[in-house]
């Protein structure tokens, strides 16, 4: 796992790129839902906050809804899972992407979860 990766509590991992940052879905999150059938993600310029909605994934087992992790206006949209969503099952932290996000406040990336810490909180949940 990426140092520079930080999570929610909802199991979606962000990435600073550049001006802006990238989300998407946990590798645990994406084992847990099994084979992702669709994927429906917020349109370009649309704003998100944090806490609410931002879309939902399809799993042969569940409809999932994201949770976004921080606010500001969606840049761009991994348009070829619409196409190939099992892409965020086979590279959750790279070609599986779900949007760019263009930060509304810089600080909300600094109160989102080390690797380290997300590592104890999944081998938690899994314990219960």
């Amino acid at each position: 796992m990426a140092e520079k990766l930080k999570f929610s509590d909802e199991h979606l991992w962000v990435r600073v790129e550049g001006d802006q940052v990238q989300v998407g879905l946990s590798d645990y999150l994406q084992h847990k839902l099994g084979e992702i059938i669709s994927v429906h993600l917020p349109d370009a310029g649309n704003e998100i906050e944090r806490g609410e909605p931002l879309g939902e994934v399809e799993s042969s087992n569940e409809v999932h809804e994201l949770i976004s992790p921080v606010t500001g206006v969606v840049v761009s949209c991994n348009t070829e899972l619409e196409d190939q969503p099992t892409m965020v099952n086979e590279d959750p932290y790279h070609t599986g992407w779900l949007i760019e996000v263009e930060l509304r406040d810089d600080s909300e990336f600094d109160d989102l979860i080390d690797p380290d810490e997300y590592e104890e909180m999944i081998a938690g949940e899994d314990e219960e």
